[in-house]
């Protein structure tokens, strides 16, 4: 399907109007030179771990190839981003010879590129990212605003460099250790922000605005702001054998799937934000209050739910951080709302995401019950988080429904999307803390 443009006068951003077709344009000589890399690579891996692969594994790696080759066709700087993370990956790992200490002996290993300090880049750009999206934002200044996005593909770029790269790591260990690393929270929180990050960037390049980027990376931060305390506080970025519940191949392809309804989601979240701040701009303040408190409520259950018995300094610093983004926003609630899209472009980007991460959800919580009938010898048992995923499927189930059905559009359907990220933050993190089950290895 291929995109042209409406509503664009002026400089401002305007819907897109799709046309059918799965070829867009002419196939450039980059596509196929992308698309022949993509075999090569794949045959490469085939060749030399096909004996650590099962044939399902190889059927996945093999599938990928035409997937990310499509991708990479519809949306040309996704080529961009895999050429890169694939020359930083192959350097990182020929940087190591085989050997782990590697990482504390050569310099841009060290600083760079192992996984570690590829995720603790990902972080500070993704801090960057948001700094610069918020002065681009209220001081109306495309060259920050750009700053902004070249800071989140650098985050992007980083972290995916990161997690390929601690893959490596965990096979170093010992072949018996090494897995995907989507096993933890640690790793799902990387995952998460690199999902979220991602789609942001793609819906910005496709509706020719970067004011959003201010919003969503709100929800980036704050997982960052977990890894840095969840990292340090239980030392959750060591990389640990797998239990045995997750030795399965299933994992590989649940867990993304899942992450991508949970970025999706919270990134219609933060556009639904942006849509009631834009519509109560010129409301009086207490009804301006109401989205903003919600967004309050969510950015500060974080301190309040990991202080432990006691509000720590950093988790102190992160509450009086999330006081002052509230403040300011509802206090300049005004301004913001003149410098946001039209409240037909966040309508669209809000349902776009939340029908693909819903397409996802579906997917995953399928294959989930798949690996559970192999794991555990039934499909479903009423697990905590299998009943909370459920619960998620069925709110944005109805929220789909409800605008396709009944043509639910703009408050209540952004303050149901607001709220259901709080549904969702529970599935995907409050689950594993309060309540236990058949999936209590996800223990905080």
């Amino acid at each position: 399907m291929s995109t042209t443009w409406v509503n664009a006068e002026q400089g401002k951003p305007g819907l897109p109007v799709e046309r059918a077709g799965w070829f867009a344009r002419r196939v450039h000589w980059t596509d196929a030179a992308y698309t022949l890399a993509l075999l090569l690579g794949a045959g490469y891996a085939t060749r030399q771990y096909s004996a650590f692969m099962d044939v399902y594994e190889l059927a996945i790696l093999w599938c990928c190839v035409p997937v990310v080759a499509y991708m990479g066709y519809r949306w040309g700087a996704l080529k961009a981003l895999v050429s890169a993370v694939a020359v930083l990956s192959l350097g990182s790992l020929a940087m190591y010879g085989g050997s782990l200490a590697s990482a504390e002996q050569r310099f841009f290993l060290k600083y760079l590129l192992s996984s570690q300090s590829a995720i603790l880049w990902m972080g500070v750009l993704f801090v960057l990212a948001t700094a610069a999206y918020w002065i681009g934002l209220l001081g109306r200044s495309p060259t920050a605003s750009f700053v902004g996005t070249a800071c989140t593909w650098g985050a992007v770029l980083m972290g995916f460099t990161g997690m390929f790269v601690r893959w490596y790591e965990s096979y170093l260990i010992g072949p018996d250790v090494g897995h995907i690393p989507v096993s933890n929270l640690y790793e799902v929180f990387v995952l998460f922000s690199l999902i979220t990050g991602l789609y942001y960037l793609y819906y910005e390049q496709a509706y020719k605005t970067r004011q959003l980027g201010a919003f969503v990376m709100l929800v980036v931060v704050a997982a960052v702001g977990f890894l840095a305390w969840y990292g340090v506080e239980r030392q959750a970025y060591a990389i640990q054998p797998l239990v045995p519940a997750l030795q399965s191949w299933w994992m590989k392809i649940h867990v993304p799937a899942n992450f991508i309804g949970y970025g999706t989601f919270s990134l219609a979240a933060m556009v639904a934000f942006a849509y009631l701040l834009k519509v109560h701009a010129n409301a009086p303040s207490i009804k301006a209050l109401l989205p903003t408190g919600v967004l309050g409520v969510l950015m500060f259950l974080e301190p309040l739910v990991f202080r432990n018995g006691g509000l720590s300094v950093y988790w102190a610093v992160y509450f009086g951080v999330g006081c002052v983004v509230v403040g300011g926003i509802l206090l300049m609630r005004k301004r913001i709302a003149d410098a946001l899209p039209s409240l037909e472009v966040l309508d669209d980007v809000m349902y776009k995401s939340i029908a693909v991460g819903f397409a996802f959800f579906t997917v995953a919580t399928i294959l989930g019950a798949l690996w559970a009938a192999e794991a555990w010898g039934a499909y479903w048992q009423w697990d905590p988080k299998e009943t909370w995923a459920l619960v998620v499927w069925l709110n944005y189930a109805a929220w789909l429904h409800m605008r396709l059905v009944k043509g639910l559009r703009g408050v209540v359907a952004s303050y149901w999307a607001l709220v259901g990220l709080l549904v969702t933050g529970f599935a995907f993190l409050g689950v594993n803390m309060f309540l236990s089950g058949l999936h209590s290895y996800g223990e905080l």
